[in-house]
């Protein structure tokens, strides 16, 4: 097995593992101010070399960039809020069930009390009752919707079973 190379880093001086597929070119470590320093130096590098030094400047590079302008307008501009739409749609408050009109879940299968939930869910109640039968999760499920109806309605009665989910 080959050793990997080791380094001194040309930004801060310390010791590093050089990266096997960049050995002939890496010269600096990977915390972020040395990568700062890299990038400096490189263009610093780019920008003496006497075929580069013009290249942002003159008549010529001036129309190039006023062209590709022209072919992107606005393409610097942000575009504000008013552009933006919502990812989601406001829900509409629901009426809460009275106790009368909840009372048909009391005896129905986990299909039917569940039915229109999503996966997790039913995932998130299995969790914290430890438990994957359907009667437990059906019953936890009922008492944390009547527990969740006491909350919306005021009632103050039920606050004590919120730890007790099993």
């Amino acid at each position: 097995m080959k050793r990997q190379k080791q380094r001194k880093c040309r930004g801060c001086g310390a010791w590093f593992r050089v990266d096997p597929r960049n050995v002939k070119h890496q010269r600096y470590c990977s915390a972020p101010a040395c990568r700062q320093a890299s990038k400096a130096a490189s263009q610093h590098q780019w920008l003496s070399q006497p075929e580069n030094q013009d290249y942002f400047r003159g008549a010529e590079n001036v129309a190039r960039v006023q062209r590709w302008r022209a072919e992107h307008p606005g393409y610097w501009r942000r575009s504000g809020a008013q552009d933006a739409s919502a990812l989601q749609d406001d829900c509409r408050a629901q009426p809460i069930e009275t106790q009368e009109e909840s009372a048909f879940m009391v005896g129905d299968a986990l299909q039917d009390v569940l039915s229109a939930q999503p996966a997790v869910l039913i995932g998130l109640i299995a969790h914290l009752t430890d438990s994957a039968l359907q009667e437990d999760i059906a019953r936890s499920t009922r008492r944390l919707l009547q527990l969740g109806q006491d909350i919306l309605s005021g009632r103050r009665d039920h606050a004590d079973q919120a730890g007790d989910l099993r």
